[in-house]
């Protein structure tokens, strides 16, 4: 199959737009660190669609609104003094059918004050973007956690299943052991 000239134009201006598109996408995933960290509402509100939404798998976090999503950090930031929100390999999938819709995948480790107490976490977050008014926002922020813990008791957190205790009792993980993969590979002992 030859390629023509006009073919090659749309497909590099194609090509070009995703590249800038993954640049946006992945500045909107530092700024919302930024801006939670330093406890930026505004900044915070900007990060989501009008309708956007963020909850997290363990159910305790389910806001829809950009003004329910705020008023959601609030009350998180209640009972949180000082963080630092740092992310790590991320990936970007683009909606074939939709060119201002993308999903993607984030892991990101936080050390908070939850409390009065130090904890780290090691979370997931499962997005969705959307292009809104020329920004690339988050029109779905699903966080999961792999542990969230004081650091001196990570060495027995790490052996169980058990590593969410950032609240009164201790309670299972989001991941890795509800993933269908993880079942597959470790079907449970019969």
């Amino acid at each position: 199959m030859q390629v023509t000239p006009a073919d090659t134009s749309t497909d590099l201006l194609t090509r070009i737009e995703r590249l800038e598109a993954r640049i946006a996408i992945r500045e909107l995933v530092a700024r919302y660190c930024f801006t939670v960290d330093e406890r930026d509402i505004d900044g915070i509100a900007q990060c989501f669609t009008q309708d956007g939404v963020m909850r997290s798998v363990d159910g305790v976090m389910n806001a829809a609104g950009r003004e329910a999503v705020i008023a959601q950090f609030h009350g998180r930031f209640a009972v949180l003094g000082p963080s630092n929100h740092y992310t790590h390999d991320h990936i970007i999938e683009f909606d074939e059918g939709n060119p201002r819709a993308a999903r993607g995948t984030l892991n990101t480790h936080a050390e908070v004050v939850r409390n009065g107490e130090l904890l780290v976490a090691s979370l997931r977050y499962q997005d969705r973007y959307a292009l809104e008014e020329g920004q690339w926002r988050f029109a779905e922020r699903a966080l999961a956690f792999f542990y969230y813990a004081r650091p001196a008791d990570l060495p027995e957190v790490m052996r169980s299943t058990l590593r969410n205790r950032a609240y009164p009792q201790p309670v299972v993980a989001d991941y890795p052991e509800r993933s269908a993969f993880w079942q597959r590979y470790y079907p449970p002992a019969t």
